[in-house]
């Protein structure tokens, strides 16, 4: 009996009824020596899903033999495992998911008999044979004919591991054989718990008018498990899937391109293969560069867009916007995936210093691409709402009056948006305005306003509406 008592010691082995609830074990994970993983394969989707295919040798005995998979992902989708192998076929099979913690082990042993070992003052133990009878916000057990609540520094021998739990995620799969010896078999299945994104560093140079790019690829894996020296796949896209298509914000100069570019394709989805295999462990994220672009065209950009009959008794900022493009000729030369755009300035002492970041959607080649990278702090607008009258028969004339200032040493251009022109139930003219707009769409003009140096700019306009 005393071979096969489980002694746990350490942060494993002190479960006591006031940290027993607060404890936080993470499962178990080999290291890489340890895997039992064999070839693995990794195609890894935007949405936190991953295609896992493993490919391991089973040494099968003649008949019906019940095969045991350590080391396949926490999270992984039992209902999507499949299993191949010349000359085998599947029986069954089960995901063992209840991994080894003190707390389950606690839990599995409410109805049995464990050890309590205690110590006293001058370091002397005792032990006592104590019944586990509940594990709810601490541990309690019946010694002899007392009750007691499990006190801090109280070590539990536990008899045997119960044959539930798992040291490691484990899928076990009962096989029929017709013959006996090694064969590699495969292992596919699909996971949350691993997926990825694209993140973009951008240097701007305002003077210049050019940007660098490095784009980069972080994994994520929280799995519970690692997967070592493994073939990378990645895909831009979510096969299948519910997933919220981003849109970008209604600002001027984004376009969809038309250009092809030249990656890999899968299906409809552009493909982003990892040059070398790497391992990606548990509660890890990874980064691996997958663009650099030095000295594209680039420009920056004040934009205002003024809800309809929007006024304002304080001035609002300008929002600052970044402009380039995706195209083969004069771009970055590549369809962009999915992710956050991080826009960096050179200092006066030529330090760079982040000063924005916006998200963009899976953006093809050939497309134009306006992003918002912050407010502006020195070019400001105060729309009023001058006037409004009725002329009947379901019309009104709306006089708009809007004031820009620039506090900035140079001029700028600022771009001036009107929105709520067409909304479904109204539609609306200029009747007259200080000086042209351009009808960007049925619901929006914009005027492109020069202001002054440390000035100020006013643009007036008069809207017919009828409803």
């Amino acid at each position: 009996m005393a071979m096969r008592q489980l002694v746990l010691a350490s942060a494993l082995v002190l479960i006591a009824a006031p940290l027993a609830a607060q404890a936080q074990v993470a499962p178990s994970v080999p290291a890489p020596d340890q895997t039992a993983q064999g070839e693995v394969s990794l195609t890894i989707y935007n949405d936190n899903q991953a295609l896992v295919q493993d490919k391991r040798v089973l040494d099968l005995a003649t008949g019906r033999t019940r095969q045991e998979f350590p080391d396949v992902s926490a999270a992984i989708r039992p209902e999507t495992v499949t299993l191949s192998g010349g000359g085998l076929s599947v029986v069954e099979q089960n995901f063992d998911y209840d991994l080894l913690t003190p707390e389950k082990l606690m839990d599995k042993a409410i109805g049995q008999t464990v050890t309590l070992v205690r110590r006293d003052e001058t370091g002397k133990e005792t032990r006592e044979s104590a019944r586990v009878l509940a594990n709810n916000n601490g541990t309690v057990v019946q010694i002899g004919n007392r009750i007691e609540v499990l006190a801090p520094g109280t070590r539990v021998i536990f008899p045997a591991l119960p044959p539930n739990l798992r040291a490691r995620p484990t899928l076990s799969v009962t096989v029929e054989s017709a013959t006996a010896g090694p064969r590699p078999v495969t292992i596919n299945y699909l996971t949350s718990g691993l997926g990825w994104r694209a993140d973009y560093v951008v240097l701007f140079d305002e003077g210049a008018g050019k940007m660098d790019v490095q784009g980069w690829v972080t994994l994520a894996n929280t799995t519970g498990t690692n997967f070592i020296n493994a073939n990378l796949l990645l895909v831009a896209g979510a096969p299948g899937s519910n997933q919220r298509v981003y849109r970008q914000p209604a600002i001027p100069g984004n376009s969809q391109g038309t250009e092809s570019a030249n990656r890999e394709r899968l299906g409809d989805f552009y493909v982003y293969p990892l040059a070398q295999r790497t391992t990606v462990a548990n509660a890890q994220q990874k980064q691996v560069s997958f663009l650099d672009v030095g000295g594209a065209p680039a420009s920056k950009a004040y934009y205002y867009r003024n809800d309809w009959l929007g006024a304002s008794d304080d001035p609002a900022s300008f929002s600052t916007v970044l402009r380039f493009s995706t195209s083969r000729n004069g771009g970055l030369g590549d369809a962009l995936p999915a992710g956050i755009v991080r826009v960096y300035m050179r200092d006066a002492r030529g330090v760079p210093q982040f000063i924005g970041e916006s998200r963009i959607g899976h953006t093809q080649m050939g497309s134009n691409v306006a992003i918002r990278t912050g407010d502006a702090f020195d070019v400001r607008i105060q729309p009023v709402v001058e006037k409004r009258e009725r002329l009947g028969d379901g019309k009104w004339r709306t006089t708009m009056r809007y004031r820009l200032t620039n506090a900035r040493g140079t001029p700028v251009v600022a771009e001036l948006a009107q929105g709520g022109l067409d909304s479904g139930w109204q539609d609306t003219r200029i009747e007259s305005e200080s000086q042209p707009s351009e009808r960007v769409s049925a619901d929006e003009a914009l005027w492109k306003v020069s202001v002054p140096a440390n000035g100020e700019a006013i643009v007036t306009a008069v809207f017919i509406t009828r409803y």
